[in-house]
């Protein structure tokens, strides 16, 4: 009794107030958690309605039914809207936008095109196929029930045979239920609209309703980001040189973290895109090519076999038939990449050996090379002014130096220095 009483008062003060979720891309784990988190946070305050403003080219058949489910289990009206202008709900987003409570498209949005694929973008077996298309099919005749005939046959036409309409085409049919290019028109079209939420018949009361904007949190937009190919091709690029670099001259920590955190949301990314995984062995021998053209020059050739492999490995992995639009790289920003990196690799690379490999500058050793002049006389032992310090010294021949003759160093031996006449007098 006590909580039956409270809720219609929670309610009651807040029914003027609707959540909205904004969010571009493929369906992502992020775009999961996203929806979830609005979802709670909605139902947790009580609003009138929570609109999910989407442009989405689709994603993985997983991901889609943890959206599909969320929506149907929400205990709050969760309204898509399609946006904006020129948007698209395709594939998975087709589906997303038919398991919300209400559906609105902006002018020029396109909806459907939501045959499955397989997980790398190819087709799929005929058997598997037509497996996956009745699980759909029946998946969005439940969705679309409530929607009428005409609506559930171009659900199931979208499914069957990849048919995609705009917006003015799927409010004919009652696919969706209002087009609005903005959000007041939404929020006026949708007012008195009952939906049932949770079993529930409720009425929408959104005419003057306050919009409350939930963004994506820094958590959510990274991971977000990350899927998209052209960022997954830089974070690669990026994190084997750090790694190679770090192992070229170790003893920092920079260079490896950051290559450590490039790879890890690389991979990531890569885990959500439907890729050619042939194309990370060509990425991995294009590094090998690099470091080899370093350590045993050979005038460039490595370096641009290098640069081929990468080019290519980009391009197999993103680019290979049967890949969707939205997992595909530009080819320029791929070949720009793999400049970039095999130049700026092999410059950092040969930097780090050569400074390896340079003479010591401190110390005993420091010290070859070095010209002072003969303070006590050598004969063939004495002492040596280098440097701001005196010195033992002898000549490397055994032969004499007067006080003042400039000698240089040529050897150490123990603490004494090994030196050769420069001239015989100053």
């Amino acid at each position: 009794m006590v909580l039956a009483a409270v809720g219609p008062v929670g309610a009651q003060q807040t029914e003027r107030q609707v959540h909205r979720l904004a969010i571009t891309g493929p369906v992502t784990p992020s775009m999961v958690s996203y929806f979830e988190r609005g979802i709670q946070e909605a139902e947790q305050e009580g609003v009138e309605a929570l609109i999910v403003q989407l442009d989405t080219p689709g994603g993985q058949v997983d991901l889609m039914l943890k959206i599909v489910q969320a929506f149907r289990a929400a205990q709050v009206p969760v309204i898509v809207h399609v946006a904006p202008r020129g948007a698209q709900a395709a594939s998975a987003g087709a589906v997303i936008t038919m398991a919300a409570h209400a559906a609105v498209m902006a002018p020029e949005t396109v909806i459907g095109a939501a045959s499955p694929v397989a997980g790398s973008g190819e087709d799929l077996s005929e058997t598997m196929a037509r497996k996956a298309i009745e699980d759909l099919k029946a998946t969005v005749r439940s969705l679309t029930e409530r929607r009428g005939v005409e609506a559930r046959n171009l659900a199931e036409a979208m499914i069957e045979e990849a048919r995609a309409v705009h917006a003015d085409e799927a409010l004919a049919v009652g696919l969706i239920d209002a087009v609005a290019d903005d959000l007041p028109t939404l929020l006026a079209q949708l007012d008195g609209l009952s939906v049932t939420v949770a079993g529930v018949e409720r009425t929408l009361h959104t005419a003057s309703a306050q919009v409350v904007e939930r963004p994506l949190n820094v958590f959510e937009r990274v991971l977000h980001l990350v899927v998209n190919p052209t960022v997954v091709a830089i974070l690669m690029a990026v994190g084997l040189q750090a790694i190679l670099i770090e192992l070229s001259s170790p003893g920092g920590w920079v260079a490896g973290f950051t290559g450590v955190v490039s790879l890890a949301l690389g991979f990531y990314g890569l885990g959500i895109l439907p890729v050619n995984w042939l194309g990370l062995v060509l990425v991995g021998i294009a590094f090998v090519l690099f470091v080899l053209e370093v350590t045993s020059p050979t005038y460039g050739a490595l370096t641009v076999a290098g640069i081929a492999s990468l080019i290519s490995g980009f391009l197999i992995l993103f680019n290979y038939p049967g890949s969707p639009e939205f997992a595909r790289v530009s080819i320029p920003v791929v070949v720009a990449i793999a400049l970039l990196t095999g130049g700026f690799f092999t410059f950092v690379l040969a930097k780090a050996l050569t400074i390896q490999r340079k003479t010591p500058v401190t110390g005993l050793e420091g010290l070859k090379g070095a010209v002072g002049d003969v303070r006590t006389s050598l004969s063939p032992r004495g002492s040596v002014y280098l440097n701001g310090e005196l010195w033992r010294a002898e000549t490397a021949d055994g032969s004499m130096a007067t006080t003042g003759t400039r000698v240089k160093v040529v050897g150490v031996r123990g603490f004494t220095l090994i030196v050769e006449l420069v001239d015989t007098h100053r």
